[in-house]
C-alpha cells in the first residue's frame, strides 16, 4: 500500500519491528486491532470511561511486554488477552468497593462499535440496553466469556486461549452465565424474534448464545 508501507506486514513481524525499535509498528498494530479490543472492553465492563482505560492500559502494558511475545498464540490473542485481563482488574476493583453500577442513558449508544452506533434503530438500542444491564449482574470472569463468546462471536476454543483457561472452563462458565441470565432476558426473544439478522463475521461457538436473538445481532459484522 502506498499511503501505508506498514499495511501488508504481519502482526507478528509488526511486533518484532517494535522491539527492534521501529517507532511506527507498534502504533499500525493499534490501528488495526483499537476497535475490537474497544468492543471487548466496552461490553465486558459497560462503561465508556471504565472501557477506555482498560484498553489505555491493556495498550501500554503490551508495549511495554512486547519482548515477552513468544508466538506461542496469535498476535491478537495476546493483544485480547491482556485487553481482558485489564478488563477484569477493574471490575474486581469496583466490585470490591461498590456492587457495580448499570450504565447511565447517555452511555448505552456507545456499546456498539464507533461505526454502528448512529445507525442502530430505537428498539436495538433499548435492548442492548437490557442486554448489558443483565451482563453487568455476573461475575466478571462469567461476563468475560460471554462477551467473548456470544457477543463477539468468538470459537470456544479462541476464547479460552484469550482467557488462558481450559476450553471446558469457558464451556461452563458460559453455562453458569446463561442461566443467571435467562430469567432476565427471556422477554427479549419475543421482542427481537423479527429483527434482520446482520450476518456475517466469526464463526458462531457451539451452544446456545445469552439470548438467540441478541447473539445474532451482536455476533455479526466484526472485522
Amino acid at each position: 500500500m502506498e499511503g501505508n508501507p506498514l499495511g501488508d506486514v504481519s502482526d507478528a513481524d509488526l511486533l518484532a519491528r517494535h522491539v527492534a525499535g521501529d517507532p511506527d509498528a507498534f502504533g499500525e498494530l493499534v490501528r488495526r486491532h483499537r476497535d475490537r479490543l474497544w468492543a471487548v472492553a466496552l461490553r465486558t465492563l459497560g462503561d465508556r470511561e471504565e472501557a477506555a482505560d482498560a484498553v489505555q492500559d491493556a495498550l501500554v502494558s503490551a508495549f511495554r511486554a512486547a519482548h515477552t511475545f513468544r508466538g506461542q498464540s496469535a498476535v491478537t490473542t495476546w493483544l485480547h488477552r491482556i485487553t481482558v485481563n485489564a478488563c477484569l482488574d477493574r471490575a474486581r476493583k469496583a466490585a470490591s468497593r461498590r456492587t457495580a453500577s448499570i450504565p447511565d442513558e447517555e452511555n448505552f449508544e456507545n456499546l456498539l462499535e464507533p461505526h454502528e452506533s448512529a445507525e442502530g434503530p430505537a428498539e436495538r438500542d433499548e435492548l442492548q440496553r437490557e442486554l448489558v444491564a443483565a451482563l453487568s449482574t455476573l461475575p466478571p470472569e462469567q461476563r468475560a466469556a460471554l462477551v467473548l463468546v456470544d457477543m463477539q462471536g468468538y470459537p470456544v476454543a479462541e476464547a479460552a486461549e484469550v482467557l488462558d483457561v481450559p476450553a471446558g472452563t469457558i464451556k461452563s462458565r458460559c453455562a453458569r452465565g446463561r442461566a443467571r441470565l435467562l430469567p432476565l432476558l427471556t422477554h427479549l426473544r419475543a421482542r427481537g424474534g423479527d429483527s434482520p439478522d446482520r450476518g456475517g463475521g466469526r464463526n458462531r461457538a457451539e451452544g446456545t448464545s445469552v439470548t438467540e436473538t441478541e447473539s445474532e445481532k451482536d455476533g455479526g459484522g466484526r472485522q
